[in-house]
């Protein structure tokens, strides 16, 4: 056997495709922009690389795109009040301050401030408790493009066992409320799960996001079983240089899953995809507009 390689690029495009769609048709019908703003503290290059990426994809689909760009040194109280401005403008739907933050400004404080319909990253507290009681909420991009994925992979989820290992509150935690809302039956696991490798045998459907390089072997896999790997681990590679791989062993993995999502191009087009829906999906719910079909959950 050899796993149908599941293509985030492509699949990205494809809800990028969508959001253009459905930002032409707010605009056309409602004459509404729906508009993001990224804040981004300090010089942290990859910080850097994601933010501008993230700028040049929200122009691409029409969408206002606002950067607050501020130096490495500004104060708490600084960022909280950018933070209310953004919360009162009507032009801004979403609101994403970059992490990681400087150490002496207080992550959950400042994300606690957002407005939580304008919390498009499904970080804040309420969205958090939100999305656990089954309710509507804004959920984390990473986890909704990994739902998105399977749903398009497998059709209906209910009924199967699926395993996430890896517990963090950004990947791990919601995307096990989000595959028990489309019922499946879930297992929390992590690196300290007791034989993790039976745990993982037992899945029809894996997440990984646990951080570890090639933690995952092949022979965890049951056969036929999807595979998500959201891991994204720098190893050397040829020529002094760097190449990303995952959480899963790929080579071993993909002669057992049925499906199964590389690294790099799998679950990383994803989320800036699943940011530009979680906008659109802001706007509509600000204005009292029916949400876009296939962004949400």
């Amino acid at each position: 056997m050899t796993a149908q390689i599941i293509d985030g690029k492509a699949f990205a495009a494809s809800i990028r495709e969508k959001v253009a769609g459905h930002v032409a048709r707010l605009r056309e019908d409602h004459g509404l922009k729906p508009g993001l703003a990224v804040v981004l503290v300090g010089e942290d290059p990859a910080s850097q690389v994601y933010v501008r990426s993230k700028g040049k994809m929200t122009l691409e689909v029409a969408m206002a795109s606002f950067e607050h760009r501020l130096p490495a040194e500004t104060s708490e109280a600084d960022l909280l009040a950018l933070v209310e401005t953004l919360n009162g403008d009507p032009e801004v739907h979403g609101i994403l301050v970059q992490l990681p933050l400087p150490p002496h400004l207080n992550s959950d404080l400042v994300i606690n401030a957002i407005d939580p319909a304008k919390d498009v990253d499904g970080f804040h507290i309420s969205n958090v408790g939100l999305l656990g009681t089954g309710q509507k909420a804004m959920v984390p991009c990473t986890p909704l493009g990994c739902l998105m994925m399977l749903r398009a992979q497998l059709g209906s989820l209910s009924g199967l066992e699926a395993v996430v290992v890896g517990r963090s509150n950004i990947v791990g935690k919601p995307m096990a409320m989000l595959l028990l809302g489309d019922s499946c039956t879930v297992t929390m696991a992590h690196s300290r799960t007791r034989d993790l490798a039976d745990v993982v045998r037992r899945a029809d459907i894996v997440v990984v996001a646990v951080g570890r390089t090639e933690m995952v072997r092949g022979d965890w896999i049951k056969a036929g079983a999807t595979v998500i790997d959201v891991g994204m681990n720098r190893v050397p590679g040829e020529g002094g240089k760097t190449r990303l791989v995952g959480d899963v062993d790929f080579e071993s993995a993909s002669a057992r899953a049925g499906a199964i999502t590389p690294v790099p191009g799998g679950v990383g087009p994803m989320t800036i995809a699943c940011l530009l829906a979680n906008t659109v999906t802001a706007c509509c719910r600000a204005n009292g507009i029916a949400e876009p079909e296939g962004l949400t959950v």
